[in-house]
């Protein structure tokens, strides 16, 4: 609807229409080829002589549609237009699996797929069409927030992580040890783990309302802070770091080299908050022990 000498390219993927998730129709095919066929039945309404492409990419969807040429002169254009709006309109309305025995869609049947834009719609609707497609529509905004937890305040984060972690630490007898910051094997407390529901329950409303307004909430940011939890299957636990296993991975030379200096640019939150400390030695954890240690 740019203009008539607009021309397009897309690489379809995700199987979305135009009011949200795409309903299969035609059980005979599969769903990514009855999805192609839907995405060129939508440049065919649109008055587009519609081409279909394979590109060379490492993937498993990269059958490409391409608008170059109009199916329609310049003078059609407000004609083509309501057409658009009643074929958007039926797509509405008709959300049915058909038993449809065809291969594929039928790149030059392009008279049917206009009398079905039309076929279905009262005489009221293809007067109103050339005005608004799609009445109350809402696009996402041009700048989308960001809202993974990642552009919370540090001292909000920060708070959290060590609420949630004394809840952890206290949910179990509290463990002595004989050296703080040596990483003592035996007596280091590694506290219990609890759901992420038992951690919630005890964080004041404030902290959970703002949690909420982010994706994922409460499990993100305890996510976000690999270094102090691990959630698993809806369990949090504080990580230790003695049970983590190296990479497999056999690294260069020169990146062997460079890991083996250590080059830390955060503090360990374990040296800083852990009542025992650290669990590894200075020399054997991944963040600094002290400021002297940075990078």
């Amino acid at each position: 609807r740019s203009s008539y000498s607009c021309c397009y390219f897309v690489l379809p993927c995700c199987f979305f229409d135009f009011h949200g998730k795409y309903s299969r129709r035609q059980s005979k095919k599969t769903q990514y080829r009855e999805y192609l066929d839907f995405v060129a039945q939508v440049g065919f309404v649109c008055g587009f002589r519609v081409e279909e492409d394979c590109l060379r990419i490492p993937s498993t969807k990269r059958v490409c549609l391409i608008g170059k040429n109009r199916t329609y002169p310049p003078t059609e254009h407000a004609l083509i237009d309501k057409q658009i709006t009643q074929y958007i309109n039926n797509r509405q309305t008709c959300p049915v699996v058909t038993h449809d025995r065809r291969v594929g869609f039928n790149h030059k049947d392009h008279s049917d797929v206009f009398k079905e834009a039309g076929s279905e719609l009262p005489e009221n609707e293809t007067e109103t069409a050339g005005t608004v497609w799609m009445p109350g529509f809402q696009p996402r905004e041009k700048v989308e927030q960001i809202r993974n937890c990642a552009s919370l305040p540090r001292d909000f984060v920060d708070d959290v992580v060590l609420s949630v972690a004394n809840l952890l630490l206290n949910a179990t007898p509290q463990k002595s040890c004989s050296n703080m910051h040596g990483g003592n094997t035996n007596t280091w407390n590694q506290g219990e783990s609890l759901s992420l529901k038992e951690v919630a329950e005890h964080l004041n409303k404030e902290t959970l309302k703002r949690l909420k307004s982010e994706y994922g909430g409460l499990q993100t940011l305890l996510k976000n802070n690999h270094q102090v939890f691990e959630v698993l299957n809806g369990r949090v636990h504080i990580r230790d770091w003695r049970k983590e296993k190296p990479s497999r991975k056999t690294k260069p030379e020169v990146k062997r080299r460079l890991s083996a200096e250590a080059f830390k640019t955060r503090l360990c939150w374990f040296f800083l908050h852990h009542p025992d400390g650290c669990s590894l030695p200075s020399e054997s954890c991944p963040y600094a022990h002290g400021t002297e240690e940075l990078r």
